[in-house]
């Protein structure tokens, strides 16, 4: 029967915590919360367990022990998918940092396949640069840093067509891109992000009114908020519109400030995990642009220091959120469901425990350890 009730778990719809009720799926969408199964195989799933929507992660730079810029291919976005899924990901954005055109293609290629395989869990493509500051690039190849020309900004609003609506997120340095450009990415359907930036408060907030939408890991790569020079970091949180990705693993941003930015964005922060290759594995470190990136303490870090993306789950974001800013529950939840769905745009269907919604859920134990997801209706356990 393909008809199934779940039931017997407290469920979260995204809103509302949930006692007694069940969550009735068909065909990969939810059709209903109920009291009863009705004509429909019941699934009995453990009373001290939690139903929520599935979790969304925007910035995923690899898994699994592979790193999706060393191979740019389909093969690589299914396992990052896999290793993810075990951590309670139901939709992610494979994310291709600055590199080789050649590769950002092939990156282009491989993600519009995915995106376009029912149940893949692949939501789209993250391209993060190659259009930022050289000076704040971080971890990124200077080699491949660059101002976008007519022919790239063409090229960009071409491959947005081959995703579904939200499904290609640029991250940028409205410094370096003008706001035409901004505006004509975002005519074409591309979500834009300021990143990797030394753009002052003017600049960024004449970004957001061409059209850029929020911000990639606020904080990070980004200069400080000075009294006299608030700048991309302080536009940020001025701008009540915008959306912000953040790293809450307490090392990337110290937990006082993610406090005083929940007060000034209350509800437009989303968790995202920046992880990398040894991302559900014991590898110990990897290699980025032939380089060495050590794993140590939690961190991700070259030999001279530098972060190196982040060693996070979504599940462990969450508990940092409860317990290190002592965010209720049900805000850790939606900032790892339905707020990355409506920044993406796309909360008309994801995000969110409800009739018409895709059956995308995550189900989690007393101590939010990730039991099981389901993809498009599917059951998978994360044993």
């Amino acid at each position: 029967m393909n008809r199934r009730f779940l039931t017997g778990a407290r469920v979260f719809t995204g809103e509302s915590m949930l006692d007694g009720a069940g969550v009735l799926i068909e065909d990969g969408m939810i059709l209903d919360i109920a009291d009863s199964p009705g004509a429909a195989e019941t699934v009995r799933l453990a009373a001290d367990a939690l139903l929520t929507p599935g979790f969304i992660d925007l910035q995923v730079n690899g898994g699994g022990g592979v790193q999706f810029n060393d191979t740019p291919d389909e093969a690589t976005i299914r396992a990052i998918v896999a290793a993810h899924r075990r951590s309670g990901t139901t939709g992610l954005l494979p994310t291709f940092i600055t590199d080789h055109p050649d590769k950002m293609r092939a990156a282009v290629e491989a993600a519009s396949a995915c995106a376009a395989t029912r149940g893949s869990g692949v939501l789209g493509l993250h391209l993060e640069g190659p259009y930022i500051s050289l000076e704040k690039r971080g971890v990124h190849s200077a080699e491949f840093v660059r101002r976008p020309a007519a022919a790239d900004i063409a090229a960009l609003c071409a491959a947005a067509a081959r995703f579904p609506a939200g499904g290609l997120l640029v991250s940028l340095a409205p410094e370096i891109v003008e706001d035409a450009s901004i505006a004509r990415l975002a005519a074409a359907g591309i979500v834009v992000a300021g990143a990797h930036s030394l753009a002052d408060f003017d600049r960024t907030i004449a970004a957001l009114g061409a059209g850029m939408r929020g911000f990639t890991h606020l904080f990070n790569a980004m200069p400080p908020i000075a009294g006299r020079a608030p700048g991309i970091a302080g536009a940020a949180l001025a701008d009540p519109d915008s959306w912000c990705g953040i790293i809450a693993d307490g090392i990337h941003v110290h937990p006082a400030v993610l406090r005083l930015a929940l007060r000034a964005k209350p509800g437009k922060l989303f968790l995202v995990t920046d992880a990398m290759a040894p991302f559900g594995t014991s590898l110990d470190g990897f290699t980025l642009y032939g380089r060495p990136i050590r794993r140590r303490d939690g961190r991700l870090t070259t030999p001279d220091g530098t972060l190196a993306g982040a060693d996070l789950s979504l599940p462990q974001a969450v508990r940092n959120c409860r317990d290190l800013l002592g965010l209720g529950l049900d805000e850790a939840l939606r900032m790892a469901s339905l707020y990355p769905a409506q920044f993406l745009g796309r909360a008309d269907r994801l995000g969110r425990i409800a009739p018409g919604f895709a059956a995308d859920l995550t189900l989690l134990g007393p101590a939010l350890e990730v039991r099981g997801t389901w993809v498009d209706g599917e059951w998978q356990s994360a044993g």
